[in-house]
């Protein structure tokens, strides 16, 4: 073993760097519903909302990910591959939804895909990875459901 070898699972500086920067679309787009009415409101949701389905489908892409990495010939369970399709599909289904109900369905589903790693990742070995995939959850379904309320507020206000 090399002595400059990694031992430890812990995301690097740069899964930082590109997991928080994957934060400023939701950030901005939630944000923009609070300003005045120059972007139809229809439009940012259909943005946020699309934005976080393939965030999510690519969550539940890791699992098919860590899962190739470790497959073996004789694995029969079929739980983490049904896993890794299912986000994209919920997610797919939740874009089909009225705002402001899509983007509550995709903060439900970014919980979702956090609890199931939780579950899974020490499994994988990469639990480290965890403290991280909280901050960006929480970021993204907060401003998911800050959008929601924007959406909800804006299309209820009276003119």
């Amino acid at each position: 073993m090399e002595v400059n070898a990694v031992t430890t699972n812990d995301p690097p500086a740069w899964a930082h760097l590109l997991g928080y920067a994957g934060l400023v679309p939701f950030v901005f787009l939630s944000a923009a519903f609070w300003w005045p009415d120059r972007i139809s409101h229809s439009f940012i949701s259909h943005a946020l909302s699309s934005y976080a389905a393939v965030i999510i489908s690519f969550l539940g892409a890791i699992h098919w990910g860590l899962e190739m990495r470790d497959v073996q010939p004789a694995a029969t369970n079929p739980s983490p591959w049904i896993w890794g399709i299912t986000p994209s599909l919920l997610a797919w289904l939740a874009t089909l939804l009225t705002s402001p109900f899509d983007l509550l369905f995709m903060a439900i589903l970014l919980w979702l895909c956090y609890r199931v790693d939780q579950k899974r990742y020490s499994h994988y070995q990469v639990a480290s990875w965890l403290p991280m995939r909280f901050r960006l959850t929480l970021v993204a379904s907060v401003a998911c459901m800050a959008g929601s309320v924007g959406f909800y507020t804006s299309s209820n206000a009276v003119t």
